[in-house]
């Protein structure tokens, strides 16, 4: 169902018309003085004459411009192109992160094209990394539901990046890279499924299915064994629809393994607020109410491929939220997985009921963290707009994910917990209400989750984070960077980033 976009990716260290490509893509940055050509592997001559000729071409190296010029006899390759990686300083050179998008950005708008040699500066394995990570992103297409292929332009298939570095680490980057592309791009093709396609059950499907051939067990909770088992968050949400919940776990365990962590998504595969009704314009994009769930997914998986030792569990915690006869109503009380009783105030805010069922569950197992990841709140976007991911919950743990976050190249920021939020969720006739301050809202949320993260074995909390993709999770503007236009598998590279972090330091 899920039809990952691949992109073979290698490395080129000397003439690059070794390697026959059709477009050669080097690099122009926007500094004091003007555009400014990047190293490259033209010869001096034609560096030169190309340099002097940037403003005349109108060229300026602004992030996303791509111009395509005819090909030079020197490179091989029938189009030369020149790619804008943004703002230098003087003497400054590119960061991961302004690779990444300008590698990303070209891949991306060079669709049609089978074979392209990525030329930008390289001094680091960091530097190949970013170059073949913006790559694997930006090669990136769905259409899984065209009858025709008229105007459709296939993604870039091969990339290859130039660069004098090689040898062993080399390598390791750009097998990382490409395991990180198909998360990223599997998150991506399952956020854009149609919710007449993708429902609790295909999902759960869908998640075996990427499963197969990696070292994962995945387990499956259907509506009866949720019902039996005390699930009541997210049999609550669930009941409304024809399409009954599901409960996925898949756990990935290698042997020599120090640390563990614990992964929840919320997984609304169609949100329509239930009772509390959604206004009609919008509602589409409800259809990406599972990102978190998908995200979850494809990182463990990603840590499989990559046989990183640390053990890892996602738990996609799927519902689908219908108004019908069945149906939970505002002023229900939902008996939680666990036993803690909530009156459902809101049943548009159901995110967070399906959520703490997997909270508590995950809690059940004693990780050393446990990170939720969800399309929880509209008021993310009123606080940090359509790019920017907030995180919240135990210090140490918000403080790893914002370095992990910084490292891979995504948006996040840290936001607190005020505890005067939390007398908001009480309730009259249970222990607590799902909805409380509406002033704040991303942090409400996150202190109702907290209530339900369970205890280490000597009696602490668990270290636990929380992260609201509400915004970034679904790109409804203009495409930019590596980013396509609707999903985008925002916080797969950092949640990857984070737990190779934990792996490190367990030695």
């Amino acid at each position: 169902m899920v039809k990952n976009t691949e992109i073979n990716l290698s490395t080129l260290s000397r003439d690059v018309k070794k390697a026959p490509s059709d477009a050669v893509i080097i690099g122009v940055a926007q500094a004091s003085g003007g555009p400014v050509l990047l190293d490259n592997p033209l010869t001096a001559k034609s560096a030169e004459a190309l340099a002097d000729s940037l403003k005349a071409l109108a060229i300026t190296g602004a992030a996303d411009q791509v111009v395509r010029l005819p090909g030079l006899p020197e490179t091989g390759a029938g189009i030369l192109v020149l790619a804008g990686v943004g703002k230098l300083g003087d003497g400054e050179s590119a960061s991961g992160e302004a690779l990444r998008r300008a590698a990303g950005s070209a891949v991306r708008q060079l669709a049609g094209l089978a074979t392209v040699t990525l030329a930008f500066p390289t001094a680091s394995v960091a530097d190949v990394a970013a170059v073949a990570e913006g790559a694997a992103l930006g090669a990136y297409a769905y259409t899984e539901f065209r009858t025709s292929r008229e105007g459709l332009k296939d993604p870039v298939r091969n990339a290859i990046i130039f660069t004098e570095l090689s040898g062993k680490e080399v390598d390791s980057a750009l097998e990382r890279a490409a395991v990180v592309g198909t998360a990223v791009n599997a998150t991506r093709s399952l956020v854009n499924q149609p919710p007449s396609h993708l429902y609790p059950e295909s999902f759960a499907e869908a998640a075996r299915e990427l499963a197969k051939g990696l070292p994962v067990k995945v387990t499956v909770w259907d509506e009866k064994r949720l019902e039996k088992e005390g699930f009541g968050g997210i049999m609550g949400v669930g009941k409304g629809s024809a399409r009954q919940p599901r409960l996925v776990k898949v756990e990935y365990a290698p042997a020599k393994a120090g640390s563990k962590v614990a992964f929840v998504g919320k997984g609304i595969t169609f949100d329509t607020g239930g009772i509390s009704i959604k206004p009609a314009q919008g509602m589409g994009d409800m259809k990406s109410d599972m990102a978190g769930a998908a995200v979850v997914l494809n990182t463990v998986l990603a840590l499989a491929r990559l046989r990183v030792p640390v053990k890892a569990s996602a738990w996609l915690c799927i519902a689908e939220n219908m108004p019908s006869g069945a149906a939970s109503r505002p002023a229900d009380v939902l008996t939680m997985f666990g036993g803690k009783t909530v009156e459902v105030l809101n049943t548009d805010a159901e995110g967070r009921l399906v959520m703490a069922d997997g909270i508590v569950a995950a809690s059940q197992e004693y990780p050393d963290a446990i990170i939720d990841v969800a399309t929880l709140t509209g008021a993310q976007l009123i606080a940090l707009g359509n790019r920017t991911a907030g995180i919240m919950g135990s210090d140490e743990i918000t403080r790893a994910l914002k370095a992990a976050a910084d490292r891979a190249g995504e948006l996040v920021w840290p936001m607190p917990l005020p505890e005067e939020l939390r007398p908001s969720l009480d309730s009259q006739v249970a222990d607590l209400a799902n909805i409380g301050e509406r002033h704040g809202g991303m942090m409400t949320a996150a202190v109702f989750l907290r209530e339900f993260v369970g205890k280490d074995k000597a009696g602490e909390q668990i270290p636990w984070a929380h992260i609201d993709i509400a915004g970034p999770s679904f790109n409804n503007g203009s495409p930019y960077g590596y980013t396509h236009k609707q999903g985008t598998g925002c916080t797969v590279r950092t949640l990857l980033a984070y737990a190779e972090d934990l792996a490190a330091a367990a030695g």
